[in-house]
This record gives C-alpha cells, sequence and structure tokens, in this order.
C-alpha cells in the first residue's frame, strides 16, 4: 500500500526532519542565509570548471507561468557521444532564496568530469509574484522543468529518456517530489479535495491527465542531497515561523507555505501532499528509481539520521537506495562559493560528494 494522505508512518521510523530546539534552528536557518552572499575568493581550479570541455547554454526560456520566465543552464559535455544521460538540479534555499547561481560550480563540475549533460534550474519562490507563489506551485515548476527536459533536450545533446534528477535541501525535496509524486498530476487548482500539481509546462497538446497515463514524469535516478522529506510534521513543529529568517532575506512578508491562513493542523492533506514521506509506493505497485541520499554528518538543520530514516523507508518499501555521509561537514556543502559563518567553500568541501554522485549515476546509466 502507498503512504498516502490517509496513512501513518511506523513511529519508529517517522522522519521529524525539523524536530530539532527552535533556537538552534532558528539559528541554522540565519546562517544558511548567508549564503546567497558568498563568494569565491580565487580563481576556480581546472579540474573543478574547465570551459573547454563543455559548451554552456545560458538563461534557456522553458516556461513562463503566470508570466514569469524561468529558466534552465543547459551544460553539454565535449567528449564526442552522440547522446548523453541528462542531469536536472535543483537549487536549494528554503524555497525562498537563491536561483540557479548557487549550483554554478556543481554543474560547472559535473560538467568537466562526467559523461552528462546538466540542466540547472530556476523555479518560481514563494515571495516570487508579490508574495502569491505556494509551494504547490513551486513543486508544479520542478515537474514542469522535467517534462520540458524530456521534450526539448535532444536539442542539446542529452537522452530525454535518461533522465537524472538531484537538487540539495530544498531542491532535494523537490527532487523527491518529482519522483514519488510525477504521477500526482491534474488540471484543477490544487486543493485539500484534489491534492494533485499542475506541471509549469506541458508536452504541447497534452493534459496533465494524459502525462500521467504515459508516465511522462518517470525518471531512471534521483539524488537527493540533505532533503526535508516530511513538511507535514516540520510545520506541526513550526518550521512556518522559524523561516522568518528566510522570509527577512527574500525581502517579503512571512507567511505560510500556503499562505495566510492554511495550517498543518487545519489542512493537514495539503501539508501531507508536499511532503514526500507520506507517498512512498510499495515497489510492488511502483518501482521507484535506483536513489542516492546524502548529507553532511554536521548538519543540524537536517539531521544525519532523519536522512538515513527515510533511504530506510524506501528500502523497506523495495527500493533501491543508498545512503552516504560526508563527515565533518555542514548542510549546503554543494553550494557556489564559500561561507565563513559555515565554515565551508566549493573546493573544500564539494567535490568528493560530486564525485560520490558521479559514481552512483555511472553504476546506473553506464
Amino acid at each position: 500500500m502507498s503512504r498516502n494522505s490517509g496513512e501513518k508512518a511506523n513511529p519508529e521510523m517517522k522522519i521529524h526532519t525539523h524536530r530539532i530546539v527552535a533556537a538552534k534552528l532558528a539559528v541554522a536557518l540565519l546562517l544558511v542565509t548567508f549564503l546567497q552572499f558568498s563568494c569565491s575568493e580565487t580563481p576556480e581550479l581546472l579540474a573543478n570548471n574547465n570551459p573547454e570541455k563543455y559548451t554552456l547554454a545560458k538563461d534557456v526560456l522553458w516556461a513562463s507561468p503566470d508570466g514569469f520566465d524561468l529558466t534552465m543552464d543547459i551544460y553539454t559535455p565535449k567528449s564526442g557521444k552522440a547522446s548523453y544521460p541528462v542531469v536536472v538540479m535543483f537549487h536549494g534555499g528554503g524555497w525562498l532564496i537563491n536561483n540557479k547561481s548557487i549550483m554554478d560550480q556543481s554543474a560547472a563540475y559535473l560538467a568537466t568530469n562526467s559523461a552528462y549533460v546538466v540542466c540547472n534550474v530556476n523555479y518560481r519562490l514563494l515571495g516570487d509574484e508579490d508574495n502569491t507563489v505556494t509551494l504547490d506551485e513551486i513543486v508544479g515548476d520542478a515537474f514542469g522543468a522535467v517534462l520540458w527536459v524530456k521534450d526539448h533536450i535532444v536539442n542539446y545533446g542529452g537522452d530525454g529518456a535518461r533522465i537524472a534528477v538531484t537538487g540539495d535541501s530544498a531542491g532535494g525535496h523537490l527532487a523527491a517530489m518529482v519522483v514519488n509524486m510525477g504521477n500526482r498530476l491534474g488540471s484543477h487548482p490544487f486543493s485539500e479535495q484534489s491534492p494533485l500539481f499542475t506541471p509549469a509546462y506541458l508536452p504541447p497538446g497534452k493534459t496533465a491527465e494524459q502525462v500521467v497515463l504515459e508516465r511522462g514524469l518517470d525518471v531512471q535516478a534521483a539524488i537527493l542531497s540533505y532533503g526535508a522529506f516530511d513538511m507535514y510534521q516540520g510545520a506541526l513543529e513550526g518550521f512556518e515561523g522559524i523561516m522568518n529568517p528566510f522570509w527577512l532575506a527574500s525581502g517579503s512578508i512571512a507567511r505560510g507555505i500556503f499562505g495566510d491562513g492554511f495550517t498543518a493542523d487545519d489542512n493537514p492533506e495539503l501539508y501531507q501532499a508536499v511532503s514526500p514521506l507520506y507517498h512512498i509506493p510499495d515497489s510492488s505497485e511502483r518501482q521507484l528509481p535506483p536513489q542516492l541520499l546524502t548529507v553532511g554528518s554536521e548538519d543540524s538543520l537536517v539531521t544525519p539520521a532523519s536522512v538515513e530514516a527515510y533511504a530506510n523507508l524506501l528500502r523497506s518499501a523495495g527500493h533501491s537506495a543508498e545512503y552516504w555521509v560526508h563527515e565533518g561537514r555542514p548542510h549546503a556543502f554543494l553550494d557556489s562559493g564559500s561561507n565563513m559563518m559555515l565554515g565551508t567553500s566549493f573546493e573544500a568541501d564539494a567535490p568528493a560528494a560530486l564525485d560520490v554522485m558521479i559514481s552512483f549515476l555511472d553504476g546506473v546509466f553506464y
């Protein structure tokens, strides 16, 4: 049986992604917000980013939901293959800050050191469109990006039938939503009565319902780095209020992820619908692709215990899930630049993790 909104996970396995003392989590969030101001003081090593090894199509427009332009950067290796598997990448930032540029160095590293087309995606943030965007719409953006890639990536040397999704933090959540909820699409507005997602892009002439019938959002692999998997429990424990530093950094007035007037207590179906934890199918019903879950051993925002527990839930449902801990690293070890507050830098922290990711992808695709 799938874990749907009417079922509860085993209490011993329950993940409380944000079950941390409120003050400690608030401090962690404040630290993460400094990532948007991070910068690299030294030139990049060619081993990390060698533009001679790939071509880059910058700011490719892929959708304009409600007139809001969404773009992606597409990196294509120059190693001479007729076609490459594709990595669709979603950035982190609490669904409120950052854009695809925070993943520039990770995307370039993959393009330099592996044989994959990399799509580094922009999606709407909660504070966009006059602070009216909701989390279900952001999920719809992630779904739309994957559908657009499947339709168009052949023009950039990619194979739309061989796709991996990845992301860190909020981006890890979105990648998990693609994997678990890519069959929960609908043409009607998202609601408690119909908690289905509308992709920001649909293939020409097709409805969301047709995409589901054709399994249009199936992907072949996923890498989830320190992602949030239980938005419902986190909201019950107050993470929306603790996110105030993110709202401050975004320049918008704080509100809930579904807008004013919606809470996890009153609207559990909405919050569970955006929580991958509640939608892990048994493999006898639907086989999920191989997944790699990564986290830093010193991450106090998304703890190793919570990520390992999610990996165990995937395995208990019959799915392939690898778990890797980046020893000595905190949250956001994949982000571009350096962060004095967190004590991280891309050059020191990201390459080892990216090499693990490449090895995992090669095991799936080559």
